[in-house]
């Protein structure tokens, strides 16, 4: 049931994140400026600190720092914005923002940055309404509205915090759909009309019983979505990386297009090497594209900034990492006393952060059972197969597989 509701907050806000702009060429589809309707606009720009250019160099570094988790180098720059413009609520967001990346490599699970990070993301929310409230048809308060509700309907959701998620969810998708009057004064307004564009088809096709529900919603184009975001990262300052993150998740979770994912995922990797989130998709979408050799690498440069406890570097990082490693020595190498310490790594990176239920931590047992029994250690195997029934669905090939053996073996 949380996943239904993930889903349906992904579609009710614009998820809006700042990243520096990308001036890389990639390999994704051009799209025509009549497509996304964004045109110049130059009197409704000027005065709008969103889009003044002055302010974008100065961050520039900064954005960077941010999203390769040099947190302290990022904030003292953002304050040192906030100081002079108190009463603007870019600074406030990305203040927030700063907190949200630093949820965000944990799976969301750590608590320790949320009081911080609703805090500032209230604080925009305050200083963006005073500008409503003055002009309402103010798109860039428009936008920060959209973006902080959203935000901050993301995280109550994922602490189950439902009521607190709807309200802010309905305040995003009313602002999204004002700050959609700023499309055509830069691609920083399109970011959240994309993914409505994307998963308001998305979310009925696979929750079919979400249909109801969302009968009332504008329609979608599942393409265009997809267009528009090829887009905005590559043209957006504040909101190019956060566009490259959704459509490298799109690529690979939803599109299945796992080679489009890992281009796009490997320009974030380059240019973030310390961000694990970042770090992390990358050694993943490299291993399921067959790139061992990278994958390798990449993983074992995780583990080791795990090792020197870099932000951001993890359990779930060091989980990712050690299956990867693990199946690589156990394939590849024929290392099978390497690999068996790599997936015992994996199974311990998962208990510390209670996701027994993952695929690495089955897997890393079904792989150890495996080994046992090509080494003919059949109390280890039995061992190791009794975990992965327990853990897997009945009618899962790993079930089987793990209820033959024992069946077979249930005197020996």
């Amino acid at each position: 049931m949380k996943n239904v509701f993930l889903a349906i907050f992904t579609l009710l806000f614009p998820a809006l994140a700042f990243a520096q702009k990308s001036t890389d060429s990639t390999a994704m589809r051009q799209v025509t400026m009549s497509e996304v309707e964004v045109l110049p606009a130059a009197a409704k720009v000027k005065g709008m600190l969103l889009l003044n250019k002055d302010v974008q160099y100065e961050l520039e570094g900064a954005i960077d720092n941010m999203y390769n988790f040099k947190y302290e180098r990022a904030e003292k720059q953002f304050k040192s914005l906030r100081r002079r413009y108190p009463e603007h609520p870019l600074p406030y967001f990305l203040m927030g923002l700063s907190q949200w990346w630093k949820i965000v490599p944990t799976n969301i699970q750590t608590l320790k940055y949320d009081e911080l990070f609703f805090a500032y993301m209230d604080s925009t929310v305050q200083k963006a309404e005073a500008m409503y409230d003055k002009d309402d048809n103010n798109v860039e308060a428009a936008f920060f509205l959209a973006a902080s509700y959203g935000f901050t309907a993301r995280l109550h959701s994922e602490r189950s915090n439902w009521r607190k998620a709807t309200v802010a969810s309905k305040r995003s998708l009313d602002y999204l759909e004002k700050a959609k009057a700023g499309n055509g004064l830069s691609p920083e307004f399109l970011f959240g009309e994309a993914l409505f564009n994307y998963y308001a088809v998305w979310i009925p096709e696979n929750y079919p019983m979400l249909r109801p529900v969302l009968v009332f919603f504008p329609n979608g184009d599942k393409r265009l979505g997809l267009k528009q975001l090829s887009y905005v990262s590559q043209t957006g300052f504040y909101t190019g990386t956060e566009s490259k993150l959704f459509l490298m998740k799109i690529l690979a979770n939803e599109e299945k297009k796992m080679q489009e994912a890992l281009e796009v995922s490997e320009e974030l990797a380059l240019k973030y090497p310390d961000n694990a989130y970042f770090q992390r998709f990358y050694a993943r979408l490299l291993f399921v594209n067959g790139h061992f050799t990278k994958a390798e690498r990449v993983s074992e440069e995780i583990l080791a900034k795990l090792e020197q406890q870099m932000p951001g570097f993890e359990a779930v990082s060091g989980r990712y990492a050690s299956y990867i490693l693990g199946y690589i020595n156990q394939h590849k190498y024929r290392d099978f006393e390497k690999a068996k310490d790599y997936y015992k790594n994996t199974i311990k990176y998962a208990e510390m952060t209670n996701e027994r239920e993952s695929g690495y931590f089955v897997n890393s047992y079904l792989n150890l059972a495996r080994i046992a029994k090509q080494q003919k250690d059949k109390a280890a195997a039995k061992s190791y197969y009794s975990v992965v029934m327990k853990a897997s669905d009945k009618k899962s090939a790993n079930y089987k597989e793990a209820k033959t053996f024992l069946k077979e073996n249930r005197k020996s």
